[in-house]
């Protein structure tokens, strides 16, 4: 009797055990199923989610493929415009394409006028050739009928002495007075030492030169107007020149501005009498030259200082009759 109590007594255990797990496969079943409905529900969310989305990017879409379409109808539109404008285009194309054939008719008909005109000149330079030639033979016989004017003049002038003896005065006058002037023996003309007068690119005179104007000026007129060569002297000109420096136009400017301001200052100087002042406003007449006639070293060179200068002149009223006479047989 014993002994059967133990034997259910063993099994006992091994019963409870398998129940229990049967329990855990069970709540293992359940979590697995719970876990999956979860999944489920997620994946029914995410797919409404999405299809929310895809819904909203439909609908974008559409209504971009509705802007689209309104737009492709505004480019037709515009397009037919566009055919209708092209259309204007070829028919101006069509008159502009007559306006120049009419236009390329024109100028063959004006180059072959052209041609014409080009045998017209050819005949023409050929005149204008021997008439050249025949205005060479004229140039050179009036050369030489000048040559002989002016040979002619020069006897008179040798002949009168006028204008030796005033040079010859003057150069004696201007010693006396130990003034550093040097008189052209062939001329007369008078050329002041060039230092004192006027700085580069200025037509002020220097306090020198107002200085050797006041010593030469009186000494110049009382020859001149000696009533010896008084009748004679028909201008006294003052003539300024300039250095090789810069253009002609401005130099030619400068070196009237010189002649004048020396000529202004001459005609003002407090030191001559009212009948010297009065003779002078008749004489006298000033210049420019610019650098038509520089100065020259001995080596060929400008010299630009000495070439700054302002020169006095004399021109006697028989050279002045000779001229007339020389117009009047040049003409002739």
């Amino acid at each position: 009797m014993s002994r059967p109590l133990n034997r259910r007594s063993a099994r006992a255990p091994g019963g409870g055990d398998s129940g229990g797990h049967w329990i855990s496969y069970s709540d293992m079943m359940a979590s697995l199923l719970l876990v999956f409905i979860l999944a489920v529900c997620y994946s029914v969310y995410q797919y409404y989610n999405m299809l929310d989305i895809k819904t909203a990017q439909l609908n974008e879409q559409k209504a971009e493929l509705d802007q689209a379409q309104i737009t492709l109808v505004q480019r037709e539109e515009e397009l037919e415009e566009a055919n209708v404008t092209l259309m204007g285009k070829q028919e101006e194309l069509a008159a502009i394409q007559i306006q120049l054939d009419q236009q390329k008719a024109d100028l063959f008909a004006a180059q072959t006028a052209l041609g014409d005109k080009e045998e017209e000149l050819s005949i023409l330079q050929l005149q204008l050739a021997e008439q050249a030639d025949k205005l060479d033979a004229l140039q050179v016989v009036l050369q030489t009928q000048q040559g002989q004017l002016a040979s002619q003049q020069e006897k008179i002038d040798n002949l009168v002495g006028v204008r030796t003896k005033i040079i010859e005065e003057l150069s004696r006058a201007l010693t006396r007075a130990n003034l550093k002037a040097a008189v052209d023996p062939d001329t007369g003309d008078i050329l002041l030492d060039s230092a004192v007068f006027f700085e580069t690119n200025s037509s002020n005179i220097k306090d020198s030169g107002e200085m050797l104007l006041r010593q030469f000026l009186p000494v110049y007129l009382s020859v001149l107007m000696q009533d010896e060569y008084a009748e004679y002297v028909g201008e006294i000109i003052i003539e300024g020149h300039t250095d090789t420096a810069g253009s002609y136009i401005t130099n030619l400017k400068l070196s009237q501005d010189r002649a004048l301001n020396v000529a202004t200052f001459c005609l003002e100087m407090p030191g001559l009498t009212r009948a010297q002042t009065l003779k002078l406003q008749e004489l006298m007449t000033a210049k420019g030259r610019s650098y038509s006639d520089p100065v020259y070293n001995s080596d060929g060179s400008v010299n630009m200082d000495a070439s700054r200068r302002v020169e006095f002149k004399f021109r006697l009223k028989d050279a002045e009759m000779i001229n007339e006479m020389n117009r009047i047989l040049s003409e002739d």
